[in-house]
């Protein structure tokens, strides 16, 4: 199972301390940046499910590129 976690940062050294210390726990630390894309994506992922099952309406690709 993976979870991601947002910890504040003056308290996020002691929480990795203990993890580390978890024979049973990896610990990877993730740059801001690529939190904001995972969890970017992940809300792309969410509204795709809502589309395709109709409780959202989605756009068309030509109305896509017209907006660019």
């Amino acid at each position: 199972m993976k979870v991601l976690l947002d910890i504040k940062d003056n308290k996020a050294f002691y929480l990795l301390e203990v993890l580390k210390g978890l024979s049973y726990v990896k610990t990877r630390t993730l740059s801001d940046e690529k939190a904001l894309l995972m969890e970017e994506i992940k809300d792309a992922v969410e509204e795709l499910a809502l589309i395709r099952k109709g409780k959202l309406k989605g756009i068309s690709a030509k109305q896509l590129l017209n907006e660019l």
